[in-house]
């Protein structure tokens, strides 16, 4: 039995990095059977235990257990899950505030995901080189929120190279999820980050200014030493563009541990198990109305709740 690191799924077909080389392996027939919901049980990040072929190829065994991962509903209302990536030191958000725009909706529910499976995250707004004034003044209300809430924010730009020193310096041996929608630059910001991976960049959809997908599948990339002036090795895993993110198995009294900045508060309020709703003596919602934790992150956090009712 081998052992090696899964770095590209695609379809039925799995990659796997060993100390000296990569084997492209199938997973064992009967592994889809032990009761899993996910629509992917190997994800990129993965470590697995594989046997070799008479052909050069490899048959997966056993995934070792995760670290963490971040999950997501295959799809809005569905009862299975996918997996995008696994064992993470970090989870970067890129994000645009224009062409196409990122809501803060959606960055949030990436932010609570990590918190819920303990990986530090960080927002990597990009395109700054297209800001006007009135898209800095946003961008600079938003950093605001998002800094009080306790998460690093850059200004990046891969095509002029704003701010890509701050991004090495932050992702330096580790191993980084990049994730994010469609056209926020994903593929052109690691690209940039360590030229020689040579990744398909898009264009923008004329009719809709939506991002096309142009990452058809997750790949970790491992970045030369040299690259990033680190001394430790760095995995960058690209993924496809998220149109919307679904969450898995939160729970309505348990969402305020998740956002940062209520949980400070938590424990002024006057019910245990209070959901920040509609309870009297709700330290949250005095915190809201005080400005201590910002109106729009509160709003994003009813706007989930409303989601995890639907689903359960």
């Amino acid at each position: 039995m081998k052992e090696g690191l899964v770095i590209r799924t695609t379809g039925s077909w799995y990659r796997v990095l060993t100390d000296t080389t990569a084997i492209d392996c199938r997973l064992r027939g009967n592994y889809r059977l032990r009761g899993n919901k996910q629509t992917n049980p190997v994800a990129v990040g993965d470590r697995v235990l594989f046997e070799m072929q008479d052909d050069g190829t490899g048959v997966i065994h056993e995934v070792e257990d995760r670290r963490n991962y971040i999950v997501r509903r295959a799809t809005k209302l569905s009862k299975q899950t996918h997996v995008i990536a696994a064992n993470i030191d970090l989870l970067c958000i890129v994000a645009t505030l224009g062409l196409p725009r990122t809501s803060t909706g959606f960055i949030d529910r990436l932010l609570v995901t990590a918190e819920a499976y303990h990986i530090p995250a960080a927002i990597l707004f990009n395109k700054v080189d297209l800001y006007d004034d009135e898209l800095w003044e946003i961008h600079n209300e938003m950093k605001a929120v998002y800094t009080a809430a306790g998460y690093p924010v850059l200004e990046v730009s891969a095509l002029d190279g704003t701010g890509l020193d701050e991004v090495n310096r932050l992702i330096g041996g580790k191993t980084v999820l990049f994730s994010g929608h469609s056209g926020v630059g994903k593929s052109a910001l690691l690209n940039a980050l360590s030229p020689g991976l040579g990744l398909k960049v898009g264009q923008l959809s004329d009719w809709s200014l939506k991002g096309r997908h142009t990452t058809t599948f997750a790949e970790i990339h491992h970045v030369p030493l040299s690259t990033l002036n680190s001394k430790l090795l760095t995995y960058l895993i690209d993924t496809p563009g998220i149109k919307e993110f679904g969450m898995v198995d939160f729970n309505a009294q348990e969402l305020g541990h998740f956002f940062p900045e209520m949980r400070a508060v938590l424990h002024d309020c006057h019910f245990a198990n209070c959901t920040h709703r509609h309870e009297p003596g709700c330290a949250v919602k005095a915190a809201v109305e005080e400005g201590r934790i910002s109106a729009e992150r509160y709003r994003n956090y009813l706007n989930i709740i409303d989601g995890i009712d639907e689903t359960n």
